[in-house]
């Protein structure tokens, strides 16, 4: 029975990450990797959930905003094997805010991103709210104002004649 119970909870994990749109997907990754980085976490931690996930697409490229919960695991940030790490309950769970906006591309190219990952309640303080809202827009800008500046057949670069 349990390990019915084991392989239910292995699938249903494996199709909600099928389940999402592929640069939902590499955010959740660099996200991850991105927290692991950090020279304060000892600990592996994975997604837990998703909140708020936004995903917009207009003419200068993909913007991307997810919030996403994370479990600390029974894992080693430097352990070999990682396949049975073990979510621990009544441990920390980190959110982490992430703003990412992507070009046009087959192969999508970061723009520009912004994270900001800290204790759940971290991210519902008023200033770090605000600050978050403000740097977000500023991802979601980015790529804009090229657009305007380059039309289709003008020249990138300008060269100056000397007399």
């Amino acid at each position: 029975m349990r390990l019915l119970l084991l392989a239910l909870a292995v699938g249903l994990v494996a199709v909600a990450a099928g389940s999402q749109p592929p640069l939902q997907r590499r955010v959740v990754r660099d996200v991850l990797e991105y927290f692991h980085g950090r020279g304060s976490v000892l600990f592996l931690f994975k997604e837990h959930s998703l909140e708020g996930a936004v995903e917009r697409v207009n003419p200068s490229g993909t913007f991307v905003q997810l919030r996403i919960n994370l479990v600390q695991t029974n894992c080693r940030k430097r352990a070999q094997r990682t396949q049975n790490c073990k979510a621990l309950e009544n441990r920390r769970r980190p959110a982490c805010l992430a703003c990412y906006k992507f070009d046009n591309s087959d192969v999508p190219k970061v723009l520009d991103k912004y994270h900001n990952c800290g204790p759940s309640h971290h991210l519902a303080v008023k200033e770090i709210k605000q600050r978050d809202e403000a740097e977000c827009r500023a991802v979601e800008e980015a790529g804009k104002s090229m657009d305007a500046l380059y039309l289709p057949g003008m020249f990138a670069f300008s060269r100056a004649y000397q007399a």
